[in-house]
């Protein structure tokens, strides 16, 4: 005789998972919920997120109405939430990059760590960036609000958030539903493509010119292919580069081993110096990640697209950075400033570009709001080179 547990019932008889618009409306309502406790510097613990999330949907997890990575995503959305409405304070109020970063630590930290995985997640390697490492690679591309940025692999938002507050236009793509829908929910009125970021530029719009790429695209899966392979952050990055306008910037967060000074690599970044030359790397412990359910190292790469002097000469290899910080200083010693644009970067033919402004801009500005408390305390024609065959070995992470 088979017995059935309880919660084992209860998923049986839920009834289907709802349609990926329908979830993240729900996420977006359990962010505002989570909101006003980010807003008055409390924790949000494992308790009060599920508290959150039955109130948004209606439903326990146990029914199958949510899941845990639906969860971490509202936490996600909620952070989102807060630097849209307190970004300005906060820059008000630092005294330099380092003490923004202290406060953005801050609110990270009144958040749980996400402890369980779905298939979907694993398979996609959906480790969203934290707010403290987009603000760090939002500050090595040095934005402007002349500038158009692309997210290959926009995930919900992290990095393009730090894009809309520098009053940028956004290009955002990405694949998977529910993430394409939560996108379109914390970004309104902004078309998201739903594109293989590995092919980006194969697939993109020609209108769309970025000026800045911001990446953190998946280190070793591949849309609707089995198992990991080695070189997939690399097409990704080749892809990209293709559609940047040249004198463009490209920031990179991937695994470790993307570097020239890897031997199975450094041809490859060779070639590509060509026609884009890598201005910094530097690898971060992976302790930043930790909120976020990894602790693999990672590597934070900047390359302007101007060919470089000599195709064989690389930045030196940098001491890892034992944290957030850390990469900052490496950043403020090493990298060099942007070159200048002859292009004008676009997104969409002009009778459509009003659709892609930044929320920001679409908005009448509204008064000034008090700070809570978060002191410190395939390259198909691409022209760049492939990366080397698939093998074993590859990183887990993204």
């Amino acid at each position: 005789m088979n017995l059935m547990t309880p919660h084992a019932a209860a998923v049986a008889a839920a009834p289907l998972r709802r349609a990926p618009e329908e979830i993240a409306s729900c996420i977006i309502q359990a962010a505002q919920l989570l909101l006003p406790n980010l807003e008055r510097g409390h924790s949000v613990d494992a308790h009060g997120l599920r508290v959150a999330m039955e109130t948004a949907f209606g439903a326990s997890d146990a029914e199958g109405s949510w899941t845990w990575k639906d969860a971490y995503e509202a936490c996600e959305a909620a952070q989102l939430l807060f630097l849209r409405k307190f970004s300005r304070a906060m820059q008000a109020r630092a005294t330099s990059p380092g003490t923004l970063l202290a406060m953005l630590d801050k609110i990270a930290s009144l958040l749980p760590t996400h402890t369980r995985r779905t298939q979907e997640s694993d398979a996609l390697q959906q480790f969203s960036t934290p707010i403290t490492l987009g603000h760090v690679a939002s500050f090595a591309a040095n934005l402007t609000p002349t500038d158009v940025v692309l997210e290959p692999s926009a995930g919900t938002g992290l990095l393009a958030i730090f894009a809309e507050l520098a009053g940028a236009r956004l290009a955002l793509n990405e694949a998977a539903d529910i993430r394409v829908s939560l996108l379109a929910g914390l970004f309104p009125g902004m078309p998201v493509t739903r594109h293989n970021a590995a092919q980006i530029h194969d697939y993109l719009d020609p209108a769309v010119r970025p000026s800045v790429v911001l990446m953190n695209p998946p280190f070793s899966a591949t849309l609707n292919v089995e198992g990991r392979m080695t070189g997939t952050a690399f097409r990704h990055m080749a892809s990209a580069l293709t559609r940047l306008v040249a004198r463009g910037r490209l920031v990179l967060i991937s695994g470790t081993d993307l570097s020239p000074h890897h031997p199975k690599l450094r041809q490859a970044f060779v070639q590509l110096q060509a026609k884009a030359r890598l201005v910094f790397t530097a690898c971060l412990d992976g302790s930043a990640y930790a909120k976020h359910g990894t602790t693999i190292d990672t590597r934070l790469t900047v390359i302007d697209k101007v060919p470089a002097e000599d195709a064989q000469v690389f930045p030196a290899q940098l001491p890892k950075a034992r944290n957030v910080t850390e990469l900052l200083d490496r950043i403020l010693q090493h990298a060099p400033p942007r070159a200048a644009i002859a292009e004008v970067p676009s997104v969409v033919p002009g009778e459509q570009r009003a659709a892609f402004m930044p929320v920001r801009a679409r908005r009448a500005s509204p008064a000034p709001v008090p700070l809570p408390d978060v002191s410190s305390g395939s390259d198909r024609g691409s022209g760049f080179p492939s990366p080397p065959p698939p093998s074993d070995s590859s990183p887990q992470r993204r």
